[in-house]
């Protein structure tokens, strides 16, 4: 039988998860001023929260706790939110085949969380609210230079769409002697310095690229941690656990 692939090969965890990230800002922006303004503030990740001065800051103490995550679900535009979505489906689809959904969710959230504290640990004290999925994004991509070149080595972009659990992980300390690992992620420190200062379109202080680095870090150490039972051929090429 002839197979037909789509021309878009996104898988569920993914879409479901943008999903979340898009009816999240729907309804923050359906609702009124005050009230967007309070929940925004109550999901958003704020060192102040943790430096005993959060007399004002919505959302109680619980947020000291779920804030490290909900950051991740609030965006300030709607620009701001497709790019992140841009990003995820970029990277997100690859780690989302090779991992499985749950391991996805799990790793993405993972990665937000580091990214939180990589901006507390810079921050410490600091009353702006952080908010968006970078962070996630981020860890997506450092898990991503696990096994991209792997792929690229062997059967192409071809082998990330068709069987990316089959593509080699690479080792950390392989991919920390890399060249082409260590170009990108150096291009990746790169594009966040020059957005700190202001330039390559972005704002200055318009990007926390404490998260982004937070983020990409554990997803570049932590992504072989996730990675599911190998899975053997038979001689016909069906698969066997």
């Amino acid at each position: 039988m002839e197979r037909h692939e789509p021309m878009f090969n996104v898988p569920g965890s993914v879409v479901a998860v943008l999903g979340v990230l898009l009816g999240v800002h729907v309804l923050l922006s359906s609702l009124p001023e005050a009230w967007n303004t309070w929940l925004t503030l109550a999901l958003a990740f704020i060192p102040a929260r943790y430096s005993g001065d959060v007399v004002g800051i919505p959302g109680g103490s619980i947020t000291d706790l779920t804030s490290f995550l909900t950051y991740a679900l609030v965006h300030g535009s709607l620009f701001h939110l497709a790019i992140n979505a841009a990003w995820m489906l970029a990277f997100g689809g690859a780690v989302a085949n090779r991992i499985g959904g749950a391991r996805f969710v799990v790793f993405s959230a993972v990665c937000a969380v580091a990214g939180a504290f990589a901006f507390l640990f810079f921050n410490f004290g600091l009353w702006a609210p952080m908010v968006g999925a970078s962070g996630a994004v981020s860890g997506l991509m450092g898990g991503t230079m696990r096994f991209l070149f792997s792929a690229l080595d062997t059967e192409g972009v071809r082998g990330l769409r068709e069987s990316p659990r089959l593509v080699p992980l690479m080792p950390l300390g392989q991919a920390l002697s890399d060249q082409r690992v260590l170009l990108v992620t150096g291009a990746f420190i790169l594009a966040n310095f020059l957005g700190v200062l202001g330039l390559g379109g972005v704002s200055a202080g318009g990007i926390a690229w404490e998260a982004h680095l937070g983020g990409y870090c554990a997803g570049f150490l932590l992504f072989g941690f996730l990675e599911p039972p190998p899975t053997a051929h038979s001689p016909d090429g069906s698969m066997m656990k």
